[in-house]
């Protein structure tokens, strides 16, 4: 898988560093194709729309994001996949995908995101796992392989390339302690 680094974060927490592999828009559904950069607002990327917002898009959905080194083990898996193939808008190389829970801090270029959740698989997704179950990357049969969705809280510009910062949450009793 990717090289990761890892740096202090914000009140000690553990911080990994990566880059972002892919940029992915498209008209509704999936493929997403890649693109060089796209600006990232609250309402999610420009250039990219979904076609059912009850489970796609809107505030705490703005940005959905995939791990290259996960699409790199599932095409060795038989897969047939690649950026943008699963519907990520952003993804990222180098970050270990388990430390992207709810609530994790994720800078991204110029943007600020924070985790919100995981992206349940569809029918959709099915020409790319052939006779596989698309639960493959279902985070309630396979935890840590789900795509995750993310609320904007600073909007910009994200480019292929950009650096990648990832810093998970603080565990309660750190935050009632000031840690």
């Amino acid at each position: 898988m990717g090289e990761m680094t890892e740096v202090a974060g914000e009140g000690g927490a553990q911080a990994h560093v990566g880059t972002v592999e892919a940029v992915n828009v498209s008209n509704g559904g999936v493929p997403k194709r890649s693109v060089a950069r796209a600006r990232v607002s609250v309402t999610g990327v420009e250039g990219d729309r979904q076609r059912d917002l009850r489970f796609h898009g809107g505030p705490d959905r703005a940005v959905c994001l995939y791990s290259a080194d996960l699409i790199d083990a599932l095409a060795a898996e038989g897969a047939a996949i690649g950026p943008g193939a699963v519907g990520e808008n952003l993804t990222l190389r180098g970050i270990p995908w388990d430390a992207m829970v709810v609530g994790t801090r994720v800078t991204i270029g110029e943007v600020e995101a924070v985790v919100t959740g995981y992206a349940s698989p569809c029918a959709n997704l099915r020409p790319v796992f052939g006779t596989a179950a698309v639960t493959r990357i279902s985070q309630k049969v396979r935890p840590g392989w789900s795509r995750v969705y993310a609320r904007v809280v600073q909007e910009g510009v994200v480019a292929a390339g950009d650096a990648v910062r990832v810093v998970p949450p603080q565990p309660a009793a750190e935050r009632q302690r000031g840690v």
